[in-house]
């Protein structure tokens, strides 16, 4: 096996396991800002939460090309 699919099956299983252990503290914060809807801390909290998604897209973006670059010198 070459080396491009080891890196990309490692960012693919590191970056899984990054989301899924800060979801849980995300789910607190958004309980959080439910409660505390007009509170300063809800605010920094939904930045966060904002930054959490954008970041989980990004690396599913980059995991998707990874994944089509490794296909694409394997099969091309």
């Amino acid at each position: 096996m070459d080396l491009l699919l080891w890196i990309t099956i490692g960012f693919i299983i590191i970056g899984f396991v990054v989301l899924t252990s800060m979801k849980k503290g995300m789910e607190s914060k958004l309980a959080f800002i439910k409660a505390n809807k007009e509170d300063e801390e809800s605010s920094k909290k939904a930045k966060s939460i904002i930054w959490w998604i954008v970041s989980a897209t990004a690396w599913g973006l980059v995991s998707m090309f990874l994944v089509v670059w490794w296909f694409h010198n394997y099969f091309g």
